[in-house]
């Protein structure tokens, strides 16, 4: 299942609070900065609805349990941003060996991922930052 690739291309997920008008504390942590719990499943809606319509990848979710996956994508971007939450899923090497995603399967993810975040005026630095965070578990994802 590549549930959990989502997570990385939702590389960026959690800003959908804020906004050009909000600009976030630059010395908060990255949840904070990204919206909280709130916002971050406000991306993740938003991202799996983007990935579900990409036929570069939506056949990787056609037996996918949709809540659980975006459950465990609002999680792991808690986590990785500084927030209270604790990853409760598998971890990437595990869920995506013998998946065969390749370069380009990871690539659109993140193309959606950026959509989202481009759609939900998510500010260029929390964007970056979550990206960053969510981009090292590439190697767990791909080619395996």
């Amino acid at each position: 299942m590549l549930k959990n690739v989502v997570v990385l291309s939702l590389l960026a997920v959690g800003c959908a609070a804020s906004t050009a008008a909000t600009k976030p504390d630059p010395s908060a942590s990255l949840y904070d900065r990204l919206g909280q719990k709130p916002a971050i499943t406000a991306v993740v809606d938003d991202f799996i609805a983007n990935v579900a319509a990409d036929a570069r990848i939506n056949s990787f979710f056609a037996k996918t349990d949709i809540p659980h996956l975006k459950l465990m994508l609002v999680e792991q971007i808690c986590q990785v941003s500084g927030g209270p939450c604790t990853y409760s899923g598998k971890d990437m090497l595990t869920v995506h060996t013998g998946m065969n995603v390749k370069d380009e399967h990871f690539n659109a993810m993140v193309e959606d991922l950026v959509k989202t975040l481009d759609k939900l005026k998510v500010g260029r630095k929390e964007k970056d930052d979550l990206i960053g965070a969510l981009a090292a578990m590439k190697g767990d994802i791909v080619n395996h």
